[in-house]
């Protein structure tokens, strides 16, 4: 396995060097310039893993995969987080900030490991899904009657913001900033969702794409969602399913 470090800042590289090996890996190489780190790449065989400083010396590390096809998994190690979207579109396993946390260093790692062990002995599942799939397309579901007193309110689901559960009932949030209670469990609202709109981060919240206003990182590798109108608690996406919102996020 070839791990390689690009870091501007030659102690901090050495100390993440130093943890990462103390953690049974071994670093190969630390390059800490785009232009040094476009040099090596181009002369040298793709490594395994390559943690990433964003901001270098002579630019941002983006400008690297302009001049080089880099197919390396990326562990993006940063003091700032405004770049998150971006690092998320590139092959990020994930995206640590500076100073680095021990523990959220270990738990990307091993993350990377696992993808990289599963990597060598890879089937493709879509293949085989797609042979045992039929032509018929699923139908997601457009609306939700709700009643309100004796009344009856249909909401179209593109006018929904999020679903979110409380105190063991389930809601509708829409995009006019209102609640409605909805007679389903999120579990089963999962199932009548369109998976590329709509995403549930959590055990408690589903949220669609276009409704998306900010992400940032939050701790212990998680990352935190702000919606356009939703306020009514945090969007926090668990730990175990910021990889598949990743891919989703690109879908």
């Amino acid at each position: 396995m070839k791990i390689i470090i690009i870091e501007d800042e030659k102690p901090a590289a050495r100390l993440l060097k130093r943890r990462v090996d103390k953690l049974g890996f071994e670093v190969t190489e630390m390059l800490h310039s785009v232009e040094e780190s476009v040099a090596w790449l181009q002369e040298n065989s793709a490594p395994d893993l390559i943690f990433l400083d964003i901001q270098l010396s002579d630019g941002l590390s983006f400008e690297i995969f302009n001049q080089v096809e880099i197919s390396s998994a990326i562990i993006f190690t940063t003091a700032y987080d405004e770049y998150v979207l971006k690092a998320f579109k590139l092959n990020s396993i994930d995206y640590l900030l500076k100073p680095v946390d021990e523990e959220e260093l270990k738990f990307a790692l091993e993350k990377f490991e696992k993808q990289f062990q599963s990597s060598q002995t890879s089937i493709d599942i879509d293949s085989i899904k797609k042979l045992f799939s039929t032509s018929k397309t699923q139908d997601f579901k457009e609306r939700y009657s709700i009643k309100i007193g004796n009344s009856i309110k249909i909401i179209e689901t593109e006018n929904i913001e999020c679903f979110f559960s409380e105190n063991k009932a389930s809601f509708i949030h829409t995009k006019e900033n209102k609640n409605y209670l909805v007679d389903y469990s999120l579990e089963k609202i999962e199932e009548q969702l369109d998976p590329k709109k709509f995403f549930r981060i959590n055990r408690s919240q589903i949220i669609r794409i276009d409704s998306i206003k900010e992400i940032t990182v939050y701790s212990n590798s998680r990352l935190k969602i702000i919606l356009q109108t939703y306020n009514e608690s945090e969007l926090i996406v668990s730990r175990e399913k910021v990889t598949d919102f990743k891919k989703w996020l690109e879908k």
